[in-house]
């Protein structure tokens, strides 16, 4: 019987920089707390895979890969590395690769005793600010580029002005539109990048008790109430597909459910795990046939009004998947 991997174990014990070099790749420059890389997800002459050890996290800066994913954790990095990979099988590879080298159990509680006598540090980041919309021109131009500036309020996302420091005390000042998760995290968005600040988390909001829309990012939430505005079930959204298991633990007591991933390998992929798992689950993917997500899809239609076209060119599809109201 395979041995029970316990994620957050994993991804508290392993550092992306010391699993990347346990596979051979080492960074090519460094920038303040930032490490780049030449990406292995894909071919590239220019490092533009980044790590930011501090947050635990990475990102691709340089494009999509073959598995859709862009940055996120240790384990999506993992997800991404060894496409098509299952998100347990994931950790089984983790594991395999860094062997002894992960620090679990009483070696993380020891560690973290031995941390507390260090001097303290400066957080690698510090949230300066929480605004409402409408403050800031980039932000609203980037919900507006998205096509759902209208629906963002409603969604709870607000301009968040915060700045990194790295260890030499250079300060590097960042805005971006963010909605917290439910860890406390913050998940950020801008024209130029998406990470999380703190602990990734779901994002889950009440509504029908029977009744479950889920998403991959907020983004196509926000896309599927533009067009269900009058429509209340329960939503989860992931915020990244590492978390899906806790998705599908989540949904486990809703009668009906609907699901909205990607239509990439990996959103693909989570759709048929996803349905493995709780079978009377529906995939709604085809509402957007023909584009890799929902926001895609909506921004798609935007432009096709603003060029002139009707409501009524644009097609009934929206309707096939939509929850009773």
């Amino acid at each position: 019987m395979a041995t029970y991997i316990d994620a957050s174990e994993l991804l508290s014990g392993t550092s992306i920089t010391g699993f990347l070099e346990r596979l051979g790749h080492r960074p090519v420059r460094q920038s303040g707390n930032e490490d780049f890389y030449l990406s292995m997800l894909r071919e590239e002459r220019t490092a533009s895979l980044c790590v930011n050890e501090g947050l635990s996290v990475w990102f691709d800066h340089g494009g999509p890969n073959a598995s859709g994913i862009r940055g996120g954790n240790l384990i999506d990095l993992a997800i991404s590395y060894w496409h098509p990979i299952s998100y347990s099988d994931a950790l089984y590879k983790i594991k395999e690769v860094m062997g002894n080298v992960i620090q679990t159990g009483a070696s993380v509680s020891m560690k973290n005793q031995e941390r507390k006598r260090l001097p303290v540090k400066l957080p690698h980041y510090k949230i300066e600010a929480i605004k409402p919309l409408g403050k800031n021109p980039a932000i609203t131009s980037y919900l507006q580029g998205r096509g759902i500036w209208g629906m963002a309020d409603h969604g709870q996302i607000q301009e968040l002005y915060y700045f990194v420091r790295d260890d030499k005390g250079v300060q590097k000042d960042f805005f971006a539109a963010g909605w917290q998760n439910e860890n406390g995290g913050w998940e950020v968005r801008n024209k130029y990048f998406q990470g999380c600040l703190g602990h990734k988390g779901l994002t889950y909001i009440e509504g029908d008790d029977d009744r479950l829309v889920i998403f991959e990012g907020y983004m196509d939430y926000l896309s599927w109430k533009y067009e269900n505005e009058d429509c209340y079930p329960s939503v989860i959204v992931l915020n990244s597909l590492s978390l899906l298991p806790a998705g599908i633990n989540r949904a486990r007591k809703f009668e009906y459910i609907e699901t909205y991933f990607d239509r990439d390998k990996a959103g693909l992929k989570a759709t048929l795990d996803f349905k493995e798992a709780l079978p009377m689950a529906k995939d709604c993917s085809r509402v957007f046939f023909g584009f890799k997500d929902y926001n895609e899809k909506l921004m798609s239609d935007l432009k096709f009004l603003r060029d002139g076209f009707s409501v009524q060119e644009l097609g009934s599809v929206n309707e096939v998947c939509q929850p009773k109201r």
